[in-house]
């Protein structure tokens, strides 16, 4: 039996504080081909995830916060903030399902951010997220500009054109 204790999660923060992409995961599933994808995710302040859906094939993907604060943004195929979700272990929203095929990302609010995730599997990185083309790719111009505009963006707001950023 594994268990999701402190000293795994803290091991898990100091990894993604460490790394470039300022995250890391830890994969509780087996396999890349296991059925189940189920993992722990840390993200920190400043971590570009670019915006994507999971459409080949076509499914929903769970996030659960364990640690920090994050907010979860989901957008309609123009960029436009749909909906907009505060997940923190404290309440008063814990965790949120994007629904299947949905453009989403989600920016870490607080340092030591963990997530839960749980999505089909199996894994495939050639055809697991579908990137959103009005969103730059990681490393781009801007990106650290439209992480931070993640951390405030509403319902109705539109993703910056990139002569804004």
């Amino acid at each position: 039996m594994f268990q999701i204790d402190d000293q795994t999660l803290q091991r898990l923060q100091e990894n993604a504080k460490r790394t470039p992409r300022r995250r890391a995961n830890f994969n509780l599933h087996q396999t890349l081909e296991d059925p189940v994808q189920r993992f722990l995710n840390a993200i920190e302040p400043g971590s570009y995830i670019r915006p994507h859906r999971h459409r080949s094939p076509l499914r929903w993907e769970l996030f659960t916060a364990l640690t920090g604060r994050a907010v979860v943004l989901q957008f309609d195929s123009d960029g436009v903030v749909l909906e907009r979700t505060e997940i923190a272990p404290g309440g008063p929203v814990y965790g949120v399902e994007i629904p299947a095929g949905a453009w989403h990302t989600v920016a870490a609010l607080k340092p030591a951010t963990v997530l839960f995730e749980f999505k089909h599997g199996p894994y495939a990185a050639v055809t697991d997220k579908d990137f959103a083309p009005w969103a730059p790719a990681e490393g781009g111009v801007g990106c650290d500009t439209l992480e931070r505009w993640f951390h405030t963006a509403q319902p109705g707001a539109s993703f910056p054109d990139k002569a804004e950023i």
